[in-house]
């Protein structure tokens, strides 16, 4: 599994899920809105951590920039 994930990316990735549990914690949104907003954190949080994103690999697309 080769890392498709740049640094950037991280980044964005890592703000957008604390964003998106701030909404959860301060009950923006409820229901079944909680659990998607939670289940996208929680994707964005592991893709970011690991480096690499599902999606990317099927649509053939990369963000990090270094040579493997």
């Amino acid at each position: 599994m080769k890392k498709n994930v740049g640094s950037i990316d991280k980044v964005i990735r890592l703000i957008l899920a604390a964003f998106f549990i701030f909404l959860v914690l301060f009950k923006t949104y409820s229901g079944i809105f909680d659990t998607i907003l939670l289940i996208l954190a929680l994707i964005l949080i592991v893709t970011s951590l690991i480096g690499y994103c599902p999606l990317y690999a099927i649509l053939g697309t990369k963000t990090n920039k270094t040579k493997s």
